[in-house]
């Protein structure tokens, strides 16, 4: 199945951000968003996640099929690192939690609880949901922010599995994670313009 964008608008605050942004991608595909700074890209995957109402537009995937990993972990301090990918697993329909455990390293520290954990680790752990979710499409807005150069590399080979299982990935990075053969969507040009005081036009902050 297709992940189709058409024509979408992004408001962040009340004030559109970005207009007429469109993508596909097909099965096995990723797509690394770039931007600067406050241009939108947390405001565009929120909207691709349908966790807020797109301004215009249309996104063909389901918010079931998709998961997505923020700046926040969404982990339950007081449960052990394997009991939050169970509580996630069983939320998701039930998926291998040993083998989410092994895939980001983390099975010597399964039975730790989440608020003992480094900030790495539970950045590692906070990825790992996602492969307990069984969905296709994966929304990644900075994924490796606290993880160290071994932990990038090990999260790249996670999408890399991901992708080669067909399925989709859109990230949200300013870091290199060796994915070659990913499509760039530069969010420059989507960049909305809001009328002025004065009757002009400005760049709306993204």
């Amino acid at each position: 199945m297709e992940f189709r964008v058409d024509n979408l608008s992004c408001a962040r605050g009340g004030l559109t951000v970005l207009e007429g942004v469109g993508f596909a991608l097909t099965p096995g595909s990723a797509l690394i968003v770039r931007g600067p700074n406050g241009i939108g890209k947390t405001t565009l995957l929120r909207t691709l996640a349908g966790l807020q109402p797109a301004v215009a537009g249309t996104v063909s995937m389901l918010p079931e099929s998709l998961a997505y990993a923020a700046h926040a972990d969404g982990l339950k301090s007081v449960l052990d690192v394997a009991e939050n990918l169970a509580f996630w697993a069983e939320v998701h329909g039930g998926a291998d939690v040993a083998a989410a455990l092994r895939a980001m390293n983390l099975s010597d520290l399964a039975d730790r609880r989440a608020g003992e954990l480094s900030a790495g680790q539970k950045r590692r752990l906070g990825l790992a949901r996602l492969l307990v979710t069984g969905r296709k499409v994966w929304l990644l807005d900075e994924p490796t922010v606290s993880l160290d150069v071994a932990s990038v590399a090990l999260f790249a080979g996670v999408v890399r599995a991901h992708l080669a299982a067909e399925g989709m990935v859109v990230i949200a990075t300013h870091i290199d994670l060796g994915l070659a053969e990913a499509a760039v969507l530069d969010l420059g040009p989507f960049r909305a313009r809001t009328q002025t005081s004065t009757g002009g036009f400005d760049e709306a902050f993204g």
